[in-house]
C-alpha cells in the first residue's frame, strides 16, 4: 500500500521554483511552455518509459493544488518513491507535527537558565532526521532522563525547514513514552 499526501494545508506552501529546481537537479528537462501558466517537463526512466510533468508557473491559479498534487504523484512513480519521501523535499515548514524519536545530543545549558538545545532523531516524511529545539525547566530534565537511559520521546510542534536543518518550534507536550 502506498502513501499518498492531500493535505492542501501543506501542498499549498510548495513554491513553483522549489520544483522546479528539484526536476532540473533529478534529470528532468523543461520541453516548453504551456499556455503562459505552466510548463512542461519530461523525463525518461530505464524501464518505465517517458513521464511528463505540467508545472504551474504560479500558486494563484484556480487549479495549483490539484496539478501540484499530481506532480507529486508523476515524481514518485517515476523515481520509485513514496509520496513522503517526495514531499520530504519540498516543504519548508510542517505546522503541528508529532515527532516520536530519540534524544541524541544535549547541548550544554544556558547559564542564566536550565535550559538548552537538543536535538531528536525523529522520521519526518518517511525518513529518519536530526531535528534540533529548544527545551526549558522540566521538559529539559526529561530530555537529559531520556538521553542517558535511551528512552523514546513524544511531543508536538512546529517544525521548520532552514538549510535542510529541521528545527522544531514552539514545542509543546514533550514526554518520554512509555513510562
Amino acid at each position: 500500500m502506498k502513501v499518498t499526501v492531500q493535505d492542501a494545508e501543506i501542498i499549498k506552501d510548495i513554491e513553483p521554483q522549489q520544483i522546479r529546481e528539484y526536476l532540473q537537479s533529478h534529470g528532468w528537462h523543461e520541453d516548453r511552455l504551456f499556455l503562459d501558466n505552466a510548463t512542461i517537463w519530461h523525463k525518461q526512466a530505464a524501464e518505465a518509459g517517458e513521464f511528463e510533468i505540467l508545472l504551474p508557473s504560479t500558486k494563484n491559479l484556480g487549479d495549483y493544488l490539484p496539478r501540484i498534487r499530481e506532480v507529486i504523484d508523476i515524481i514518485a512513480i517515476s523515481e520509485n518513491l513514496s509520496h513522503l519521501e517526495v514531499l520530504g523535499n519540498f516543504i519548508n515548514n510542517y505546522p503541528r507535527l508529532k515527532i516520536q524519536g530519540f534524544v541524541t545530543q544535549i547541548a550544554t545549558p544556558h547559564e542564566d537558565k536550565f535550559s538548552g538545545e537538543i536535538t531528536i532523531i525523529g522520521r519526518v516524511f518517511d525518513k529518519l532526521r536530526k531535528i534540533k529545539t529548544e527545551l526549558i525547566d522540566h521538559d529539559y530534565i526529561l530530555a537529559i532522563k531520556a538521553y542517558q537511559e535511551r528512552l523514546p520521546i513524544v511531543c508536538m510542534g512546529d517544525l521548520v525547514k532552514k538549510n535542510d536543518i529541521f528545527i522544531l518550534k514552539n514545542l509543546r507536550d514533550f514526554q518520554i513514552e512509555n513510562i
